[in-house]
């Protein structure tokens, strides 16, 4: 997680929500007054985002005392305790709801995407994330899939090239679609990997028999289609299943023998994880 892009998060969003100033704190609390706090865990998952609310607390008064007692990755129970913060109410109160914001949000995550990776865990199939992401959250997002056992898919349109149905229809076909890839790349001088749907066993035979490319992404195929489709890649590429796969049938897929299984739910069908920062 790069540093700059981290700072540049934790400013912009703080701007967001105090804009000219926290009125409901400045109203009440005295300027000088100090706290403590503690960030109390009311749901059973996976924690993350401690290490990001860190950060969050330094940018808004680096004099806060912050001290954590659990670690992003372990597994969390209601009761718990995972961090204790003191220092100046006011700073306390200014970085609360962004802090859970963050925490809820990666937990929830890491939580989901602990659970798919345990179905499989026994398995060669790794579970993938896709950008179906939150605008500005992405590079949070994708650590807490990471924090949760699950693996990266690519960051971006920049760091990996995929050919999805509509390029291959704009392109002209799944030929005109590879070929121009290589061209493009090597015309560029970019070493990026290639990877392209095939939405049928047909669409499969012709990505075989074009070449070029690293992965092939098996997308929307039944599980007998995902079956029969490995069997004729034969390990000449990689196998990537896609398209409404979830928990219960993630192994039967992972069971076909792909070697990975990207989950759009990950990030964008979220059920946060419970806490919250309590004074004490």
């Amino acid at each position: 997680m790069g540093n700059s892009i981290l700072e540049e998060f934790i400013s912009r969003s703080l701007k967001e929500d105090i804009g000219d100033g926290d009125h409901s704190s400045l109203a009440c609390i005295d300027s000088k007054a100090e706290g403590r706090a503690k960030l109390l865990i009311k749901g059973k998952g996976i924690l993350a985002g401690s290490a990001v609310a860190a950060e969050v607390f330094k940018a808004v008064d680096d004099t806060l005392l912050f001290v954590p007692f659990i670690a992003d990755g372990t597994e969390i129970s209601p009761g718990e305790i995972a961090f204790q913060l003191s220092g100046k109410k006011l700073s306390i109160l200014k970085s609360e709801r962004l802090v859970l914001n963050i925490m809820q949000r990666m937990s929830g995550i890491a939580t989901s995407t602990k659970q798919y990776t345990d179905r499989i865990k026994d398995l060669k199939a790794r579970i993938l994330d896709t950008r179906k992401t939150t605008p500005g959250m992405r590079f949070l997002e994708k650590e807490a899939v990471r924090i949760g056992g699950g693996m990266n898919h690519r960051m971006g349109l920049y760091d990996m090239i995929v050919l999805k149905d509509n390029h291959i229809d704009f392109a002209g076909g799944i030929e005109n679609a590879i070929l121009r890839t290589r061209e493009y790349l090597k015309r560029t001088g970019r070493d990026l990997k290639v990877e392209i749907e095939a939405r049928n066993i047909d669409d499969v035979e012709r990505i075989i028999a074009t070449g070029g490319v690293d992965r092939i992404m098996l997308d929307n195929f039944p599980v007998s289609e995902t079956r029969k489709a490995v069997a004729i890649i034969n390990g000449r590429f990689e196998t990537e299943s896609s398209g409404g796969i979830t928990l219960e049938s993630v192994r039967a897929y992972a069971e076909c023998g792909v070697d990975f299984i990207s989950v759009g739910a990950l990030t964008h069908q979220i059920k946060s994880l419970d806490m919250s920062l309590k004074a004490f």
